[in-house]
């Protein structure tokens, strides 16, 4: 005989439960999520200048070592140091009292010369006159004329030695070649110093304008004139412009201009030098600093440029963009990624011109799925920020407002309290 088990009634109660759940789970298993909302970039074409940033030194346009052109002891230092010196002033003095006697004589002889260069014309008119009355001979004539042709020469002799003389006595104020900054003195008063020494007093260099000396990669440059040469790039009449970026990464506020290219690569580094010309009115930019120097050198045409936030990669590092079709549905897509832009990325396989991409919202969108796309705006977070900054200052301001008004309302309650406190007293 078989007997049923009676069921007790925890289960039975465990069993009512698991049969009201599923029947409050069953409408639930037809809902679905909404599709997600998406900031989307439409792809344009574009000609984009080739920019390359490439790090450089700061050198003089003029660089002059002051040297001395008379030898002597300095008796004086003129210029200051550091400062500013104009072509033709006086940086130094030579002790100029050995060129000084030096004149003087030369003076004197030249003075003697012209006294026997007088009396040999006097002497000649003479002859000359003698001749012509038959009292004297040919050969008193002809000495007189040579000794005429002497003392000229003489004299001649006599006026070099003085422009020597005189020469060598300006050279004692030593002056400087070019304008420019000078640096410190490298001689102080009472040093000796010579023509033919290689001490070299100051130095004096220009800096409006300056020069910026950088170095490219040889494979760069010949890659870049090649796709010009193929019509991959086009040149641009602003490829000359060049702009500079100090140390702190500060942009320098005066353009430059690229002034030529070494027909040399330096066998140690492959680079090329090339030089480019600043305006330094500020003295800003001295020589030796280090700068990096951004120069265009062509434009690539239709060139397809994303916002670098756009592109993701997977597990294979490889790069992809979410691109979304015209009947709003998004997907993967492999790119190709080249050179960066500013804040953009130049994709150079793997996207058309006015095709949709996901700039913002990736972490709601399935593979294949539906989204609601909307028009990226990149000045999105800054206006936000810009508005939450002046509702804070709003809200600061009418807090200031409500404590003053407090603090006055206690101001007066307290007047009151006094005034009663006085009637009492009274």
């Amino acid at each position: 005989m078989r007997f049923t088990r009676p069921i007790s009634i925890a289960t039975l109660g465990a069993l009512l439960t698991l049969s009201g759940c599923k029947e409050e789970q069953a409408p639930q298993e037809g809902f679905a999520f909404p599709p997600p909302q998406v900031a989307v970039l439409t792809v344009k074409a574009e000609d984009v200048p080739i920019t390359n940033e490439l790090p450089g030194r700061i050198a003089a346009t003029r660089t002059a070592e002051v040297r001395p052109r008379a030898s002597g002891i300095v008796v004086d230092r003129v210029f200051e140091q550091g400062s500013l010196v104009k072509e033709g002033d006086v940086l130094y003095r030579i002790d100029p009292a050995p060129f000084q006697v030096q004149v003087d004589s030369a003076e004197a002889t030249l003075r003697r010369a012209e006294a026997v260069q007088a009396q040999a014309k006097n002497d000649t008119v003479r002859q000359e006159q003698l001749k012509k009355s038959n009292v004297a001979s040919a050969q008193a004539y002809d000495d007189a004329i040579a000794k005429l042709a002497q003392a000229d020469a003489d004299v001649a002799i006599a006026q070099a030695g003085l422009a020597t003389a005189k020469l060598n006595l300006e050279y004692t104020e030593v002056k400087a070649p070019i304008s420019g900054r000078i640096g410190r003195a490298l001689i102080t008063e009472g040093a000796l110093v010579s023509t033919n020494g290689t001490e070299n007093l100051a130095t004096i260099q220009q800096l409006d304008p300056v020069y910026a000396d950088f170095t490219q990669s040889a494979t760069d440059l010949i890659r870049l004139r090649k796709a010009l040469k193929d019509g991959a790039l086009m040149a641009d009449n602003n490829s000359a412009d060049v702009k500079l970026f100090l140390d702190d990464g500060s942009a320098y506020p005066h353009p430059g201009k690229l002034l030529f290219s070494e027909a040399a690569v330096d066998e140690s580094t492959g680079q090329v030098t090339l030089r480019g010309e600043f305006p330094n009115p500020e003295g800003d930019l001295l020589p030796g600093m280090y700068v990096r120097v951004q120069v265009e050198q062509g434009v690539e045409k239709g060139a397809v440029l994303v916002p670098q936030q756009a592109v993701q990669r997977d597990a294979s590092g490889s790069a992809l963009v979410y691109v979304v079709s015209a009947d709003n549905k998004a997907g993967p897509r492999p790119v190709h990624v080249g050179r960066a832009a500013g804040t953009r990325w130049v994709i150079t396989d793997g996207l058309k011109d006015g095709e949709k991409i996901i700039v913002e919202g990736f972490q709601k969108v399935q593979p294949g799925g539906e989204v609601v796309p909307s028009e990226w705006d990149p000045n999105a977070v800054a206006n936000a920020a810009k508005q939450g900054g002046e509702a804070k200052a709003d809200e600061a301001k009418a807090g200031e407002t409500k404590a003053g008004e407090a603090k006055a309302d206690e101001a007066g309650k307290a007047e009151g309290g006094d005034a009663a406190t006085t009637e009492q007293a009274k």
